[in-house]
């Protein structure tokens, strides 16, 4: 039993740490603290105006190429800068550099390299890793397969493909973790639904059902998400405690909520899928050659990968190994692939990375917030802190505050995961699909257009942890 818990959940070992670290890292306020705040409250501004920065970056290159019209000019240094700082993935290590700065004049350079390193990046190299593996192509075709299998029992329609895909594929988070949840769902979106290109409302209304479903589609058991994981292991939560207090209810939450927006956009979806016939008819008449089909062997390998990748997530240097050896087989079997595209994983990883620096000095507001309060109000402010801190973060410090009962473990836990979609950087794999899917949309992906189109599937969510409540209270 010992040896079972040590696996699941290795020591992080804090006493290995400076005591300078320990100390900036608590609960109690300092001067430090309140600038390390305003670093990152405005993080979060410049993430939530980062289409701004795209459209100042766009006007400028514009008047530029019109200044230089008719020579051969390149993109200026400041351009490449502004469209640098417009990828929302750059944000937060971006204010990580001052932050740096910052720790270094108020205790040194050694204690700034301390805090920086003794960073966990587990679950950042973790999602790094996944989902370069889940956007393959044996893994997205599987999925394909599956998911269309089910929608065909639906008519096979365009819409029931949506519906099927945002029901199922986040409820594979649970298996398969939420961050190749993600990865799947918004790579089968960008081909089969983004492509028919429908209304503004539309688009944003499936982005926000996908950010809050995956969110809450990894309770089914008590592994597949970080958020998760934590408090299961804190609070000493058991498969079955995850499944019959949180997963039955995510799984008629996920429903629910798709059931409103599909009844909603009913009208849309129905010409969509006479624009997908108008489409299919043209390709059947392509002389584009069609992919060779993947062996089944090959697509097997590539799942028991991510198993093995799954049930080491804790290990970096496993399972980083690990994917050293998928990436020699993946090019054994070359002429069945598609390239690896790291980039955005990268990219992705680099944002999480970012997140994590700044939110270990974020505690001490964070936990005098939650102290004190109902369960109810406890929920609710779980839910809105989520948007701006990650539920992950917000796990971890509920679990510093002492003598919480059930009541206000299952508040706060519920507030996390219903909160997961509001906002990019809501939920870990958030950004994964936010980089997968803006292209689709002409300005970027707007913050309050994702915060309205997320708020519904949040109180139906909200709604349905209040009122069924825990079973073991």
């Amino acid at each position: 039993m010992i040896l079972a818990e040590i696996i699941k959940t290795p020591a992080k070992f804090d006493c290995l740490k400076d005591p300078i670290v320990l100390q900036i890292e608590s609960l109690q306020y300092s001067g430090f603290h309140a600038i390390a705040f305003a670093f990152f409250v405005l993080a979060i501004i410049h993430t939530l105006f980062v289409y701004k920065v795209h459209e100042w970056a766009r006007k400028l290159e514009l008047s530029q190429r019109v200044r230089f019209e008719g020579k051969k000019k390149q993109r200026s240094f400041l351009v490449h800068i502004l469209f640098f700082l417009s990828e929302v993935e750059v944000v937060f290590a971006f204010w990580a550099i001052p932050l740096f700065f910052t720790i270094w004049g108020f205790y040194g350079w050694t204690i700034g390299l301390e805090y920086v390193n003794t960073r966990d990046y587990t679950e950042t190299l973790f999602v790094v890793v996944i989902l370069s593996m889940s956007s393959t192509r044996p893994i997205v075709h599987a999925a394909e397969w599956i998911i269309h299998w089910v929608a065909k029992a639906f008519g096979g329609k365009l819409s029931s493909f949506w519906f099927v895909l945002l029901t199922l594929g986040p409820l594979l988070g649970s298996f398969i973790t939420e961050a190749a949840a993600m990865a799947v769902c918004a790579l089968l979106l960008a081909r089969k639904f983004y492509e028919y290109h429908p209304s503004k409302k539309l688009a944003y209304a499936t982005l926000g059902l996908l950010f809050v479903n995956v969110s809450i589609g990894g309770v089914l058991t008590d592994f597949a998400s970080p958020a998760v994981l934590i408090l299961a292991h804190c609070w000493h939560w058991s498969m079955s405690d995850m499944f019959f207090n949180f997963g039955w209810k995510a799984i008629l939450g996920i429903i629910l909520s798709n059931t409103a927006y599909w009844l909603y956009f009913k009208k849309e979806l129905a010409h969509m899928n006479l624009r997908v016939k108008a489409v299919n008819i043209y390709s059947a008449h392509s002389t584009k050659t069609p992919e060779e089909p993947i062996p089944v062997w090959i697509t097997i390998i590539h799942i028991l990968f991510m198993a093995l990748i799954v049930s080491v997530s804790h290990y970096p240097a496993i399972f980083i190994a690990v994917f050293l050896f998928f990436i020699g087989f993946h090019q054994a079997t070359r002429p069945h692939q598609h390239p690896i595209l790291i980039g955005r994983p990268l990219m992705v990883g680099l944002f999480l990375a970012g997140l994590i620096i700044h939110g270990g000095l974020q505690g001490w507001w964070v936990a005098k917030l939650l102290e004190g309060m109902s369960p109810l109000s406890v929920m609710g402010i779980a839910m809105a802190l989520t948007g701006f801190n990650d539920n992950t973060a917000i796990s971890y410090l509920s679990t510093l505050i002492p003598d919480w009962g059930d009541a206000f473990q299952y508040a706060v836990f519920t507030g996390v995961i219903a909160g997961g979609g509001l906002t990019v950087i809501a939920n870990a794999p958030n950004p994964a699909g936010y980089a997968i899917l803006k292209r689709f949309f002409e300005k970027g992906i707007k913050p309050v257009n994702l915060l309205l189109a997320a708020l519904l599937p949040t109180i139906i969510l909200y709604a349905i942890y209040y009122f069924f409540g825990p079973l073991f209270l």
